[in-house]
């Protein structure tokens, strides 16, 4: 299903995914701001230039491109690094995950590429990218579309909690 280019990339019939750069960042921003939730979108949470390139530091953020174009991103990080963001505080409670888990998403999708497995795309390269490791992720429950991708590709439901009056689920991603 997928080839390798150069090492870095792995090239699907409609999509080249690889490790985002710096010079990433401007198309990643501009793809979160039409999926923020305050947009429209699923997105809860805002990332800034700054979170991008310290994120970037941390853990791998791939890129999906169609013709050059970002049309897709999957951010993970350590746990470490989210210990200060409420809702992250709030999963790790429900479910801590093994030692060396770390913690994925958002997943972000241009609305013209729903429809074709971008987001199962993006979680295998991350998987294949971070081999025997637990990665965890929290998805609002009334996100069926996200809760069904996840389940569709292996994605198990750990635990709930309670977020700002919303129930969510923990989902996990055995390494």
């Amino acid at each position: 299903m997928h080839d390798r280019l150069g090492g870095d990339d792995v090239a699907d019939s409609a999509y080249e995914i690889g490790l985002a750069t710096p010079a990433d960042i401007a198309g990643i921003l501009a793809l979160q701001e039409p999926n923020l939730r305050e947009n429209g979108g699923a997105l809860s949470v805002r990332f800034t230039t700054e979170d991008l390139e310290t994120a970037l530091r941390d853990m791998p953020i791939l890129v999906a491109r169609r013709s050059g174009a970002i049309v897709g991103y999957l951010l993970s990080s350590s746990k470490a690094s989210q210990a200060h963001v409420a809702i992250v505080q709030a999963m790790l409670r429900a479910y801590p995950g093994e030692r060396d888990a770390y913690v994925y998403g958002p997943i972000c999708v241009a609305e013209n590429e729903h429809g074709q497995d971008l987001p199962a795309k993006l979680i295998l390269a991350l998987r294949e990218r971070l081999p025997g490791r637990e990665g965890l992720t929290f998805i609002r429950k009334d996100n069926v579309r996200s809760m069904r991708a996840h389940a569709k590709i292996g994605g198990r439901e750990v635990a709930e909690f309670m977020h700002a009056g919303a129930a969510i689920a923990v989902i996990s991603f055995a390494g």
